[in-house]
């Protein structure tokens, strides 16, 4: 298998978000990539400018980043011709790379918006190495940008940032240089296209917690009445498991639960729930092992929702009497 480090560069208009119910935000006018093989050698390049057809004017942000002369973006090629030479260049074996999670996304809604046919594999795995990074230099949790990341590796500035060469490099850079022994397994999984149906949905273990990603629902609450969706299941043993503290969420969007392997100890479960592109709602859940300790901090953020749901509560009952006196 060869690795497809790429880079985009996109426009928006100046005035907002016009064009956003047709299904394009943000139109790429930059194609950028490395093609690495196995050993992570690059082996080839691929990088072109791509002529705006919805936002030909640039972005004055976009402008100061990117730097690119509105009369070479005159002179590009447009965007389906550009992006098929690019395919072809990156042939049939292949894994994305990219800094962060946007790119694939957006590369996909160019191709929706412009007719070209999405031929991507579902689901579409992929390495971030913006997360990857976080992993093997970081905390884990947090995400840096690529200049930080470049900063905090010491590695040589020889280009300047912000145009999808570059960036490629830079990335590819910090690929050269994972724990690839830790970092291999943990592929990440491209959104914009989800599962049809049941059947489809998708289960990934990972050395330390498990992912599952839900098809579409109408509405968060059909998504959490779902049994594999509601379910708590252990990812080392995959025994059915009863939870000890149910499905609760602190802010309306993320979901909790806690659950007890007989064999393996403690798992917390997390659902996030998220608008798709249909703007329906899917459900991505996480299961991970956590000791007892964090456990009993689980247990206490759930009182500290019940204690303020109740409080809501009595100041609406209230609320309501003094309207009814009144």
């Amino acid at each position: 298998m060869q690795y497809i480090v790429m880079d985009l560069e996109w426009n928006q208009s100046p005035k907002g978000r016009p064009m956003q119910d047709r299904g394009l935000t943000f139109e790429i006018i930059e194609i950028g990539a490395l093609k690495l093989n196995e050993k992570m050698e690059i082996i080839g390049e691929f990088q072109e400018l791509v002529k705006p057809q919805l936002y030909p004017k640039i972005h004055e942000i976009i402008q100061e980043m990117v730097r690119i002369a509105p009369e070479e973006l005159a002179a590009a090629r447009t965007f389906p011709e550009v992006v098929k030479d690019f395919f072809a260049w990156c042939g049939d074996d292949f894994r994305f790379c990219t800094w962060g999670t946007m790119d694939l996304p957006e590369l996909q809604k160019n191709m929706d918006f412009y007719g070209v046919e999405n031929s991507f594999p579902i689901p579409l795995y992929y390495y971030d190495i913006q997360k990857l990074f976080s992993i093997c230099f970081d905390d884990g949790k947090s995400r840096v940008s690529l200049e930080t990341a470049v900063e905090q590796l010491e590695l040589e500035k020889k280009t300047k940032f912000h145009r999808a060469k570059a960036d490629c490099y830079y990335t590819a850079l910090i690929l050269e240089l994972l724990d690839w022994k830790k970092a291999g397994r943990l592929v990440s999984v491209d959104y914009h296209r989800l599962p049809a149906a049941r059947e489809e949905e998708i289960y990934l273990v990972f050395p330390d917690y498990s992912k599952y990603v839900s098809r579409e629902f109408d509405s968060k609450e059909e998504a959490l009445q779902d049994k594999r969706v509601a379910s708590a299941t252990c990812y080392l043993c995959r025994k059915a498991l009863r939870k000890k503290i149910k499905w609760f969420s602190p802010n309306g969007k993320n979901y909790y639960c806690l659950a007890q392997c007989p064999e393996h100890g403690f798992l917390q479960g997390k659902i996030r729930m998220k608008k798709s592109d249909s703007g329906k709602t899917f459900a991505v859940k996480t299961l991970k092992l956590i000791p007892a300790e964090r456990a009993a901090l689980l247990r206490v953020k759930q009182q500290e929702v019940r204690e303020k749901r109740k409080i809501k509560n009595q100041e609406r009952r209230q609320r309501q009497k003094n309207e009814n006196e009144e």
